[in-house]
């Protein structure tokens, strides 16, 4: 899931009117985030405007935070413990050969309307996603469904011969292509959640994409909270969704996600009471932090790495030296450290170490002199002859910090130049996915535990590769680990992709991400989640 951004932010007074426009006992003396405690009103910063909140069509982190109150999947997956847990599926069953899958839903499981919610649901819903019309990057997730790739390429045309059917209302069987142990981790993915056919087709047709069916007032969604308020640039609003299967459960009233991208006045809204967490912390306060409020400061493991991505479709970034060069002409090490003030660490391959008990062998050292022998051979000797690279970036200052550190090392090292260009993470990925830039800050948190969530999205042609590069023998190791159930084979085949990408270096790797966050003590029942999703169900505030 791509990670972060936005270019907008609020100020602490504009945060705080409106807050006091939906917060019940708001008055002169009273912060919106102790206002919130007495309503149950859960004031979040997420950092960046919802590109749109339809599970099936999404790929920001930060918009799938949203859609995880709005939705929900089969499954769920523990913040704990990183396993599957059942959620609108009470229970399911596979076969012995690991080919079929029974979920059994809850016959309590209701949409936001109060209409039931059935397997028929589920099947359309899959169908809809696996549209090759709708266009969607992320439907390589339900590619272990047997012939789904097949339809969604276009190669078949009958949706009847993909492996998902409705054996009763409250029972889908799915069937695979091939044994899939972690299924039921990628059942939880909001690319498996169900969509309203009925909804989704009284605003459009089934393939349309940006109708009037996300918006606030018309989606209908199976999650335990419903979408009452959406202001773009300002706010989104969920309350409790009285119809939701274990509402009883649910504390929270109502969450407000509120887009804000200036880490600064982030840091200065939450010390202000006017947000409940944060989604960052400005790197140059953590040491306060850390010496005078260490309660509030929440530095959580998370599966995800940050890295720049190449346009390989460029010259002269199609030489592979070229890349080669420019990821060795770095100190990472001094990136983690002085720039990052050591709440992350340096990174040399894609897959953060310990996914899963894998750990990639190889990667790419900081090697300034092989990285200047590199340009010479590629014919940039001192980096004479190349052009003045714009490099995109989110806007926040960590991003920009990083990048301007990238520019002092590329020029005293190598004599490599660049132009750096913040832009909104909208823009940063729609530039990025219609090969529009030459180098790209980039994102990637993991979808479930396991090297091919950040492995696979690198084959050529991939839904999510936006670098323009492909290569057929990676294509071929990632298609062997699909397919074989032996774990010691899979990791050994993701150890050659991963040699694959320090050789080619369509990308490269910079740091794995901590997600460090300011988080008010009030808030109960926040775990730390290696994945960064949290089920808002099982969250409260108490003094």
């Amino acid at each position: 899931m791509k990670p972060r951004g936005s270019g907008w932010a609020w100020t602490g007074i504009g945060l705080a009117a409106l807050c006091g426009a939906v917060l019940a006992g708001c008055g002169r003396r009273e912060t919106p985030a102790i206002a919130g405690i007495a309503s149950q009103t859960l004031l979040i910063g997420n950092y960046a405007e919802p590109a749109d909140l339809d599970p099936q069509l999404i790929y920001a982190y930060t918009d799938s935070n949203i859609t995880y109150a709005l939705f929900e999947g089969l499954t769920w997956i523990d913040e704990e413990s990183g396993q599957p847990i059942p959620a609108a599926a009470q229970s399911w069953q596979v076969s012995a050969d690991g080919l079929v899958y029974t979920f059994h839903l809850r016959p309590e499981g209701r949409w936001s309307n109060g209409e039931p919610v059935t397997a028929a649901d589920f099947v359309y819903s899959f169908h809809r996603i696996l549209l090759p019309s709708l266009g969607v990057q992320y439907a390589y997730m339900l590619w272990p469904i047997k012939h789904a790739r097949d339809f969604n390429s276009g190669q078949l045309k009958d949706f009847s011969a993909v492996g998902v059917q409705a054996v009763d209302p409250l029972t889908l069987r799915v069937t695979l292509e091939r044994p899939t142990a972690y299924l039921p981790a990628l059942a939880a993915h909001n690319t498996w959640m169900p969509v309203p056919r009925a909804t989704v087709e009284k605003f459009g047709r089934i393939d349309q994409r940006g109708s009037a069916w996300t918006r606030a007032g018309n989606l209908v969604g199976n999650g335990p909270f419903l979408l009452t308020e959406w202001r773009p640039n300002g706010r989104v609003v969920v309350t409790k969704n009285p119809h939701y299967w274990d509402a009883a459960h649910v504390r929270l009233n109502r969450i407000i996600f509120f887009p804000i991208e200036n880490d600064e006045t982030e840091d200065l809204n939450f010390r202000a009471g006017q947000l409940h967490m944060t989604f960052n912390v400005p790197i140059s306060r953590v040491g306060m932090y850390r010496q005078e409020t260490p309660r509030r400061l929440r530095a959580d493991p998370w599966l995800a790495s940050y890295f720049l991505l190449f346009n390989t479709t460029r010259a002269p970034l199609n030489n592979p030296k070229v890349r080669r060069a420019l990821a060795q002409g770095l100190d990472r090490t001094a990136i983690a450290r002085d720039v990052l003030n050591s709440t992350r660490t340096p990174a040399y391959n894609l897959t953060p170490p310990n996914c899963a008990g894998f750990t990639a062998r190889a990667g790419i050292p900081d090697d300034v002199p092989a990285a200047q022998r590199l340009l010479a051979e590629a014919g940039y000797p001192g980096g004479r002859g190349l052009p003045v690279f714009e490099a995109l970036t989110y806007t926040d200052s960590i991003k920009v910090r990083v990048m301007e550190a990238i520019q002092a090392m590329w020029r005293k090292n190598l004599g490599v130049r660049i132009e750096i260009l913040p832009v909104e993470q909208k823009t940063l990925f729609q530039d990025e996915q219609s090969h529009n830039f030459s180098i790209g800050f980039a994102g990637w948190g993991a979808d479930y535990a396991d090297p091919s969530s950040f492995l696979d999205q690198y084959v050529t042609g991939g839904g999510n590769n936006w670098t323009g590069w492909g290569d057929p023998d990676y294509d071929r190791l990632i298609a062997a680990a699909q397919t074989t159930p032996d774990q010691a084979r899979r990791y050994e085949d993701f150890q050659k992709a991963e040699a694959i990408l320090s050789q080619q270096v369509p990308l490269v790797p910079l740091y794995d991400d901590t997600h460090t966050y300011l988080l008010h003590p009030a808030v109960r029942g926040w775990k730390p989640s290696i994945l960064g999703f949290h089920r808002y169900k099982d969250v409260w505030l108490s003094e």
